[in-house]
């Protein structure tokens, strides 16, 4: 491995939480609030560092958290505009056995459009040494619970803390437990954008500018429509995309793209006889989807648990999907019900923002204020004045009971829905977990994200500035879940990304990640 960063190209996507819209964000009539986490997967590219030995170009991948996660390809080409990656048997007789479709595909399809835009000499140039690629995810996007119990620590953020970045998990790929946070989304997107800005198929500077679509370089656009095709194709179906969309463009309000814009592509040939360029271009206007930025309010932040029960996201939304198509009228009117509110809730977060840059003073004082009572007693106290800011003050502390109602509103028609398809989205045991959290004093709402089930769950608590750790809504949270007897809860690290979707990184700035590209 080389020991020099200078030629390296180091690439990261975040993880995400689709806060609203489980099920509706698969239509294009409606849209999901998708918030794009801390946690990140990172791809670092190098060349290989020892000489090359004659014969095909080598790739070499690692995904060091993991045992026996190794991945050596060949790379051919037939032709002027052909080109073959084909897996082999590295040294490590165990790791021959293993295969990995998502690294398989995004460096077949990359290579493929490469070869589109590039010439099949130009590519074969920039591989003449071969790559070596590194892999790696932040804690969060796997269960830390076994590391924790090893070292005989409580689940804790503090505990979470104290482990070493990019921890290994102490087993195979196929055998780890995720959190579903869309790590497979986050890694892919960061390895096709990762190889694009490697091989200069892109300009250096795609992911210099920040923000949703509209101020999106070209090649930002690009690396979203290959990252969302390659993703389709290693699941074996067209998802909503929500989640490669957070990975590459940030927090947002997401519309889906039309799947039959990848129909062509999604044929599992090698190598495929269709041209990638014309339909992966971001010229092409048949990719309709939507990407409004969004950001949560000032002063909150985003808690996310892992619920120890684990479900099986296709098959619940297999079955919703079922009902759907069985209750046509019925469906519809409930998917109605919760989009109007979905939307008035991303309006709602938004204005808060708004508000603070308005009048900074009376929102922070009404923050203070209200994390430090439970929701139902924000407007009970006759006394909410405020030195002579008392309008502003109040009109604050509406917005979040009005932001807190929408949750809940949202959380009973999803438990409706729920029920109307027989499939547990907000089953009784989260309900129970999830009223304990929302009544806990400076929490503003919360629910199970994406399709639902016993995973996982997030809440959007105030997070006053200058207020003593142990005072803070979040701490009071963290006291409910580690004593909370029915679910087995765990805290995640992650909270809201700052930083929107794919970026540059320098290796030496990601701490923990030097030694992960260094380790045998």
């Amino acid at each position: 491995m080389t020991s020099s960063s200078t030629s390296s190209t180091i690439v990261s996507s975040p993880g995400k939480v689709l806060m609203a819209g489980g099920y509706l964000v698969l239509d294009p009539a409606y849209s999901g609030i998708v918030v794009s986490t801390s946690s990140r997967f990172y791809t670092v590219i190098d060349t290989i560092s020892e000489l090359p030995a004659p014969g095909p170009i080598q790739i070499r991948v690692r995904s060091p958290q993991f045992l026996d996660a190794t991945w050596l390809y060949f790379v051919e080409f037939d032709g002027p505009d052909v080109v073959r990656v084909e897996q082999v048997a590295d040294n490590s007789a165990s790791a021959s056995a293993t295969k990995n479709k998502f690294v398989h595909l995004a460096l077949q399809r990359t290579l493929t459009l490469a070869t589109e835009l590039k010439s099949a000499g130009t590519l074969q140039n920039s591989l003449s040494h071969g790559l070596d690629i590194t892999i790696a995810g932040d804690n969060d996007f796997y269960s830390q619970r076994a590391q924790l119990s090893a070292q005989n620590l409580p689940p804790t953020l503090e505990s979470l803390e104290k482990l070493p970045p990019f921890n290994k998990t102490g087993v195979r790929l196929a055998e780890v437990h995720k959190t579903g946070m869309g790590s497979s989304a986050a890694l892919i997107t960061s390895l096709v954008s990762g190889l694009l800005l490697h091989l200069n198929i892109i300009p250096a500077d795609s992911f210099a500018t920040e923000g949703g679509t509209e101020s999106a370089s070209e090649g930002r656009k690009l690396a979203h429509n290959l990252a969302q095709y390659i993703h389709c194709l290693a699941q074996g179906k067209v998802g909503s995309g929500f989640d490669v969309s957070a990975a590459v463009f940030g927090s947002q309000l997401y519309t889906r793209f039309d799947p039959t814009v990848i129909a062509p592509l999604m044929s599992d040939s090698t190598p495929s006889h269709e041209p990638l360029h014309p339909v992966i271009s971001p010229s092409n206007e048949a990719w309709n989807y939507r990407v409004q930025p969004f950001k949560l309010p000032p002063q909150t932040r985003l808690m996310l648990a892992d619920v120890d029960a684990g479900s099986d996201t296709p098959s619940l939304v297999g079955k919703v999907l079922k009902w759907r198509k069985e209750n046509p009228e019925e469906a519809k009117k409930l998917w109605d019900t919760i989009d109007t509110l979905n939307t008035k809730l991303a309006k709602v977060l938004s204005g808060l923002s708004d508000t603070e840059t308005k009048n900074p003073t009376a929102y922070r004082k009404a923050v203070k204020y209200i994390s430090t009572i439970q929701s139902v007693q924000w407007l009970a106290n006759p006394n909410i004045t405020q030195n002579g800011d008392h309008a502003a003050f109040k009109a604050v502390i509406e917005t979040f009971v009005e932001a807190h109602q929408i949750t809940e509103d949202i959380r009973a028609n999803m438990r409706k829905m729920g029920e109307l398809s027989s499939v547990p989205i907000e089953p009784p045991e989260q309900t129970a977990l999830l009223d304990t959290c929302v009544s806990v004093a400076g929490v503003v709402g919360g629910g199970v994200p994406g399709a639902g089930g016993y995973d996982a769950l997030w809440l959007l608590v105030c997070d006053p500035p200058n207020c003593p750790r142990e005072e803070l809504p979040s701490a009071r949270v963290e006291r409910v879940w580690s004593t909370y007897k029915d679910l087995d809860v765990s805290p995640l690290l992650a909270s809201e990304s700052i930083a929107k979707g794919v970026r540059v990184e320098k290796l030496e700035e990601v701490k923990g990640l030097e030694e992960v590209v260094h380790a045998h």
